[in-house]
Protein backbone atom coordinates (compact mmCIF):
# COMPACT_ATOMS: atom_id res chain seq x y z
CA UNK A 1 0.00 0.00 0.00
CA UNK A 2 1.32 3.11 -1.22
CA UNK A 3 2.11 5.71 2.30
CA UNK A 4 1.22 8.56 0.62
CA UNK A 5 -1.98 8.03 -1.27
CA UNK A 6 -5.05 9.29 1.10
CA UNK A 7 -6.44 6.15 1.96
CA UNK A 8 -10.15 6.04 3.57
CA UNK A 9 -11.22 3.61 5.81
CA UNK A 10 -15.00 1.48 4.95
CA UNK A 11 -16.85 4.02 7.23
CA UNK A 12 -15.19 7.09 5.45
CA UNK A 13 -15.83 6.11 2.24
CA UNK A 14 -19.27 4.83 2.79
CA UNK A 15 -20.13 8.51 4.62
CA UNK A 16 -18.11 9.82 1.55
CA UNK A 17 -21.32 8.41 -0.86
CA UNK A 18 -23.99 8.13 1.31
CA UNK A 19 -24.12 4.42 2.10
CA UNK A 20 -23.85 2.29 4.95
CA UNK A 21 -21.00 0.05 5.75
CA UNK A 22 -23.08 -2.91 5.62
CA UNK A 23 -23.83 -2.24 1.79
CA UNK A 24 -20.07 -1.31 0.94
CA UNK A 25 -19.23 -4.65 1.94
CA UNK A 26 -22.11 -6.21 0.03
CA UNK A 27 -21.14 -4.11 -2.94
CA UNK A 28 -17.26 -5.66 -2.26
CA UNK A 29 -18.95 -9.19 -1.86
CA UNK A 30 -20.93 -9.66 -4.97
CA UNK A 31 -18.25 -7.79 -7.03
CA UNK A 32 -19.23 -4.30 -7.75
CA UNK A 33 -16.47 -3.60 -5.87
CA UNK A 34 -12.57 -4.73 -5.88
CA UNK A 35 -12.26 -6.11 -2.87
CA UNK A 36 -10.47 -3.65 -0.21
CA UNK A 37 -6.82 -3.72 0.52
CA UNK A 38 -6.28 -4.05 4.58
CA UNK A 39 -4.24 -3.14 6.84
CA UNK A 40 -1.91 -5.31 9.07
CA UNK A 41 -4.86 -5.47 11.20
CA UNK A 42 -7.53 -6.31 8.86
CA UNK A 43 -8.80 -2.92 8.13
CA UNK A 44 -10.21 -2.30 4.92
CA UNK A 45 -8.96 0.84 3.22
CA UNK A 46 -9.88 2.44 0.01
CA UNK A 47 -8.93 4.75 -2.15
CA UNK A 48 -10.20 7.57 -4.35
CA UNK A 49 -11.00 5.23 -7.64
CA UNK A 50 -12.41 2.63 -5.10
CA UNK A 51 -14.79 6.08 -3.69
CA UNK A 52 -15.78 7.65 -7.38
CA UNK A 53 -16.71 3.88 -8.11
CA UNK A 54 -18.80 3.43 -4.99
CA UNK A 55 -20.17 6.91 -5.61
CA UNK A 56 -21.08 5.53 -9.33
CA UNK A 57 -23.14 2.56 -8.17
CA UNK A 58 -25.07 4.77 -5.65
CA UNK A 59 -25.84 7.20 -8.03
CA UNK A 60 -27.12 4.17 -10.62
CA UNK A 61 -28.99 2.56 -8.07
CA UNK A 62 -30.37 6.12 -6.73
CA UNK A 63 -32.04 6.03 -10.14
CA UNK A 64 -33.40 2.62 -9.81
CA UNK A 65 -30.89 0.90 -11.80
CA UNK A 66 -31.10 -2.93 -11.26
CA UNK A 67 -27.34 -4.95 -9.65
CA UNK A 68 -27.10 -6.41 -12.91
CA UNK A 69 -27.61 -3.47 -15.13
CA UNK A 70 -25.11 -1.45 -12.83
CA UNK A 71 -22.38 -4.65 -13.26
CA UNK A 72 -23.33 -3.55 -16.96
CA UNK A 73 -22.43 0.16 -16.45
CA UNK A 74 -19.31 -0.53 -14.28
CA UNK A 75 -17.96 -2.89 -17.11
CA UNK A 76 -18.61 -0.05 -19.68
CA UNK A 77 -17.54 2.42 -17.89
CA UNK A 78 -13.98 0.89 -17.38
CA UNK A 79 -13.51 1.06 -21.13
CA UNK A 80 -14.24 5.00 -21.52
CA UNK A 81 -12.86 4.44 -25.36
CA UNK A 82 -15.73 2.18 -26.07
CA UNK A 83 -18.87 3.28 -27.99
CA UNK A 84 -22.04 4.60 -26.04
CA UNK A 85 -24.39 2.12 -27.62
CA UNK A 86 -24.84 -0.14 -24.73
CA UNK A 87 -25.32 2.20 -22.42
CA UNK A 88 -27.90 3.85 -23.55
CA UNK A 89 -29.84 0.54 -24.11
CA UNK A 90 -29.50 -0.21 -20.52
CA UNK A 91 -30.52 3.37 -19.81
CA UNK A 92 -33.65 2.88 -22.27
CA UNK A 93 -34.78 -0.01 -20.43
CA UNK A 94 -34.37 1.52 -17.38
CA UNK A 95 -36.37 4.70 -18.59
CA UNK A 96 -39.25 2.16 -19.78
CA UNK A 97 -39.28 0.73 -16.26
CA UNK A 98 -39.86 3.86 -14.63
CA UNK A 99 -42.27 4.58 -17.32
CA UNK A 100 -44.47 1.36 -16.54
CA UNK A 101 -43.99 1.86 -12.70
CA UNK A 102 -44.83 5.84 -13.33
CA UNK A 103 -48.47 4.40 -15.22
CA UNK A 104 -48.78 1.53 -12.03
CA UNK A 105 -48.76 4.62 -9.05
CA UNK A 106 -51.04 7.00 -11.44
CA UNK A 107 -53.68 3.75 -11.51
CA UNK A 108 -53.03 2.95 -7.77
CA UNK A 109 -53.76 6.71 -7.06
CA UNK A 110 -56.94 6.59 -8.82
CA UNK A 111 -58.06 3.52 -7.41
CA UNK A 112 -57.54 4.49 -3.74
CA UNK A 113 -59.30 7.89 -4.35
CA UNK A 114 -62.08 5.97 -5.58
CA UNK A 115 -62.24 3.57 -2.54
CA UNK A 116 -62.23 6.60 -0.63
CA UNK A 117 -65.06 8.81 -2.73
CA UNK A 118 -67.42 5.67 -2.47
CA UNK A 119 -67.08 5.45 1.20
CA UNK A 120 -69.89 6.46 3.16
CA UNK A 121 -67.37 6.65 6.55
CA UNK A 122 -70.26 4.58 8.46
CA UNK A 123 -68.92 1.00 9.63
CA UNK A 124 -66.47 -1.34 8.85
CA UNK A 125 -69.34 -3.79 7.65
CA UNK A 126 -70.67 -1.28 5.00
CA UNK A 127 -66.91 0.39 4.29
CA UNK A 128 -65.91 0.60 0.51
CA UNK A 129 -62.24 0.56 1.36
CA UNK A 130 -62.68 -3.32 3.19
CA UNK A 131 -65.41 -4.09 0.23
CA UNK A 132 -63.09 -3.02 -2.66
CA UNK A 133 -60.04 -4.80 -1.08
CA UNK A 134 -62.01 -7.91 -0.25
CA UNK A 135 -63.50 -8.07 -4.03
CA UNK A 136 -61.10 -6.85 -6.58
CA UNK A 137 -63.92 -6.73 -9.44
CA UNK A 138 -65.17 -3.30 -7.76
CA UNK A 139 -61.82 -2.04 -8.40
CA UNK A 140 -61.90 -0.02 -11.81
CA UNK A 141 -58.84 -0.86 -13.31
CA UNK A 142 -56.49 -4.05 -12.79
CA UNK A 143 -53.28 -2.06 -13.91
CA UNK A 144 -52.27 -1.34 -9.99
CA UNK A 145 -52.39 -5.47 -9.61
CA UNK A 146 -48.39 -6.46 -9.01
CA UNK A 147 -47.54 -2.75 -8.61
CA UNK A 148 -45.51 -4.22 -5.96
CA UNK A 149 -45.11 -1.52 -3.49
Amino acid sequence: MDKTENWMTIGQVARSAGAKVQTVRYYEEIGLLPPAPRTAGGQRLYDEVARKRLAFIRHARGLGFPLEAVRELLRLADHPEAPCDEADLIAARQLEAVEQRIAQLLSLRHELGRMLDHCQGDRVARCRVIETLADHSLCAEAEHLGAGL
